[in-house]
């Protein structure tokens, strides 16, 4: 009997020992409070374990030595007044003495006092969402693990289930306060090594905090059944040095140097046509289509219209304000400087308009830093990329092209005259149609255009890029459809596969089938309609704020094109934010 009891004896000692280092036990962790919850954990575990050898050592030795083979009798009383009055005091000692270190640590955890970092988490059917407060970032994280991984049909990566797109980054030594809260039905957002672990219910915001010590990944997940993705909702913190946690604030905010540079820089003719074909056929084209021809009278034609071979002014005010009571929204806050300089530039040389016109990003941000439409269209990038300079009076040479103001035609030199050499390095101003085109740069020889057209300017030593009357440009529907298939079906993967299944076959009735299915292969509006808004009194949810509006339309493209749907249908951004606007208008 000795042997054994020092045998157990021996072991428990060990498992003591070794606790803090087993897979079955509460990790240290890496903040203040995850380190407190574990030493008032082990307190009252060990507390635990005294009194359990209290009790059962009592229990066993009556068992053995009170026996009824022993001659033992029990004793005759139904009350002892002293004994339970003990038996009462000394639990409840045992309980304040616990809930002395218990309420310490608790109190710690609830002190929101001089936080650093303020997150906000939203959880979503699956997905979560970040938003920091105090820098205006914000994106949603979504589980990373391939489908063909969930379905045994490819190796398990070594964090099987528990990657995401986006992790939640932080800074280590910063108090970061977590607002967690739940946009559908209840979450639990808990990560082990931060001893986070607070409920997301809607309507309600519950708070946490934690300060890292030291850099690294921290990996958690969803811990309150959430419906039938409940196992997909992992969470990734990534703790980076404050210097690196700063860069990528900056990285996300888009406010690296090499952004205002391309900004303030002078831009070419080409240039600007290029990243402006790309712009147009990303946002643009779905209403005005490829070719510019538009879709008259909602979506008016771009190829020979009053706004795009008309007065700059004009085209930049409608393209950056949009106007009321159409279909064209504003993309002041949708498009870059550069983007939106591009596409107004392409749209005015493509399609055959070949106006010469050229805009400039720093003039769309000189009207962003509120310079009046007239003074922004007149300020010119400098040479070097430095700070933008106001133009200068018309008698002084210059190397910049620069665009005409609003409304302004080219001054024809009068018949019979000699036309004036344009300053050196400049380039020719293209001369109204029928007319006799300026001369170009001095100790050259204009080329006489044909009777009746407009010569197209371009930069000096550049190839005009706008398109021959006509013609599309050079990205082709099929390609647009294919790159808007490959990356819909990653979408569609990682946030509707789960209720519509791999093959569009869905679970019925809950999740009807979307192979076939009168809204995958119906009228396009009501399949965004269906996708942004959801449908009340049924499993599906709306998607507007869970998605952005490119994840939209490539993931709506691909139920309409997946499956042998092979609708054709190509659903780009710009569709789904005029869908976004008349929802709020109809609001």
């Amino acid at each position: 009997m000795r042997s054994i009891q020092s045998t157990l004896f021996t072991l428990l000692v060990a498992s003591g020992a070794a606790c803090a280092d087993t897979t079955l036990n509460l990790t240290q962790g890496v903040s203040p409070i995850s380190r407190d919850v574990y030493q008032l954990h082990m307190t009252i575990f060990w507390i635990c374990v005294a009194i359990g050898l209290v009790v059962f050592g009592v229990m066993f030795y009556s068992m053995i030595y009170h026996r009824k083979s022993r001659g033992a009798k029990p004793a005759n009383f139904h009350s002892h007044t002293w004994l339970e009055i003990t038996w009462t005091i000394i639990p409840v000692i045992i309980l304040v003495l616990m809930a002395i270190p218990a309420t310490k640590v608790l109190m710690n955890m609830n002190n929101y006092d001089q936080e650093d970092v303020t997150i906000k988490i939203t959880g979503y059917q699956w997905k979560w969402h970040y938003e920091y407060i105090e820098d205006g970032v914000k994106f949603f994280s979504n589980l990373a693990t391939p489908y063909d991984q969930m379905q045994n049909k490819a190796p398990k990566s070594e964090y099987y289930l528990r990657e995401v797109d986006h992790p939640l980054v932080v800074p280590v030594h910063k108090k970061i306060r977590f607002l967690i809260t739940s946009n559908d039905v209840n979450h639990a957002w808990w990560v082990p090594d931060l001893a986070v672990k607070r409920d997301a219910i809607g309507g309600i915001i519950n708070e946490a905090w934690a300060v890292i010590d030291k850099p690294g990944v921290y990996r958690g997940q969803c811990a309150e059944l959430c419906g039938i993705n409940h196992a997909f909702m992992p969470i990734v913190v990534v703790a980076l040095s404050e210097e690196g946690y700063k860069n990528w604030v900056a990285q996300q905010k888009g406010q690296a140097t090499s952004g205002e540079a391309d900004i303030a820089r002078e831009w070419t003719m080409k240039e600007l046509m290029d990243k402006g074909e790309s712009v147009y056929n990303g946002i643009c084209a779905a209403c005005h289509q490829p070719g510019g021809v538009g879709m008259p009278p909602t979506f008016p034609a771009l190829k020979g219209s009053k706004i795009a071979t008309g007065p700059v002014a004009d085209h930049v005010n409608i393209v950056v304000n949009g106007k009321s009571g159409t279909a064209m929204q504003a993309f002041k806050n949708q498009l870059s400087d550069v983007d939106l300089a591009a596409v107004i530039t392409y749209e005015r040389n493509a399609f055959g308009n070949n106006t010469g016109s050229l805009v400039q990003p720093v003039q769309i941000k000189a009207l962003r830093d509120g310079k009046s439409m007239d003074e922004a269209l007149a300020v010119k990038p400098s040479a070097a990329g430095a700070a933008a300079v106001p133009a200068t009076p018309p008698t002084t040479p210059s190397t910049t092209p620069t665009v005409a103001p609003a409304g302004a035609a080219p001054t024809a030199a009068p018949a019979g005259t000699t036309p004036t050499a344009a300053p050196a390095g400049t380039t020719p101003t293209a001369a109204p149609a029928g007319t006799t085109p300026t001369a170009a740069p001095a100790g050259t020889t204009p080329a006489a255009a044909p009777a009746g057209t407009t010569p197209t300017a371009a930069p000096a030593g550049t190839t005009p890029a706008a398109a021959p009357a006509g013609t599309t440009p050079a990205a082709s529907s099929a390609d647009d459809l294919k790159a808007a298939m490959v990356r819909g079906e990653k979408v569609y993967l990682s946030t509707c596969v789960a209720c519509h299944q791999q093959n569009g076959a869905g679970i019925p009735p809950t999740f009807p089938a979307l192979k076939g299915g009168a809204i995958a292969t119906g009228p396009v509006d009501g399949h965004i309609d269906r996708v942004l808004n959801g449908k009340q009194g049924t499993a599906m949810v709306a998607f507007k704020d869970q998605l952005n509006d490119q994840d939209l339309a490539d993931v709506i493209t691909y139920e309409r094109n997946a499956w042998d749907n092979n609708t054709g249908t190509l659903v780009t951004p710009d569709q789904i934010k005029a869908a976004r606007q008349q929802g709020q208008n109809n609001k």
